[in-house]
């Protein structure tokens, strides 16, 4: 089962592959890469996703998971005729994006992971002890307000809590073999400050092929200008944006 993933286009078409964003946790496009979207889209076609149940994006009567987002993003891709395109995704949005380079090969370029994860070792101390028994209230204010300016209903707002947790308690760790696989360049990037550990983020790099890292000065989605960050830093976005664009623009080689 494919879910219709709302979409939406930004810049125009050019030389430049195009660019998918894709959100994190309790994110939309607005919330976590509004800042990003104007400096990204300035000279190439830039497409936002809306995963299963968040934002526009309906709930479906069917598993959220890594796997079937990144069936879902292809679905999007191909309904556009955009094929090969750049991904990026933020946060949870990382092992989505991973799933899709490894899945729909076929269909990608390069692959940017922003405090994205392969394993549960690989964020600080306590992180996990978060989702023993989770409220909605531990949801950062800026994410509520996002998505209650798109869906007032405080009973959706619950869903797709629920439906973040769900993929996060079941994750299980991959194999090294599983981005060993992976075709294409793919950039590893986190703050130094961020829930994701720099050596995590590096140990990524190092088990793919082609993999880079990119480590900031930063914490979780700051450098990215994520609304839930706290106000955007624009020096410190736009320099790690112009890091990441460098990476989506080297030549193959």
């Amino acid at each position: 089962m494919i879910v219709d993933l709302h979409h939406e286009t930004y810049g125009t078409a050019s030389a430049r592959i195009p660019l998918v964003l894709v959100h994190g946790g309790a994110g939309t496009i607005g919330s976590h890469w509004g800042a990003a979207i104007p400096y990204l889209s300035t000279d190439r076609l830039v497409v936002g996703v809306e995963l299963q149940g968040h934002g526009h994006t309906p709930h479906a009567a069917r598993e959220y998971s890594f796997e079937n987002s990144a069936d879902d993003i292809a679905a999007v891709v191909c309904s556009l005729g955009l094929s090969p395109v750049d991904i990026m995704g933020f946060s949870n949005g990382g092992p989505t994006v991973l799933r899709f380079a490894q899945r729909h090969a076929d269909l990608v370029n390069r692959t940017v992971v922003a405090s994205g994860f392969y394993r549960r070792d690989g964020f600080i101390d306590g992180f996990w002890d978060g989702f023993d028994d989770p409220t909605i209230d531990s949801m950062p204010g800026a994410l509520v307000e996002a998505y209650r300016a798109i869906n007032p209903d405080p009973a959706d707002l619950r869903r797709m809590f629920d439906l973040d947790v769900a993929v996060m308690r079941g994750f299980r760790d991959w194999d090294d073999v599983e981005l060993a696989g992976l075709r294409g360049p793919v950039l590893y990037a986190s703050g130094d400050q961020d829930v994701v550990l720099p050596q995590h983020t590096i140990r990524m790099a190092y088990a793919t092929p082609g993999g880079r890292a990119l480590i900031v000065p930063a914490g979780h989605g700051d450098y990215l200008g994520s609304t839930d960050s706290g106000p955007v830093d624009r020096a410190l976005t736009e320099s790690c944006l112009t890091l990441i664009r460098g990476f989506l623009d080297d030549e193959p080689g």
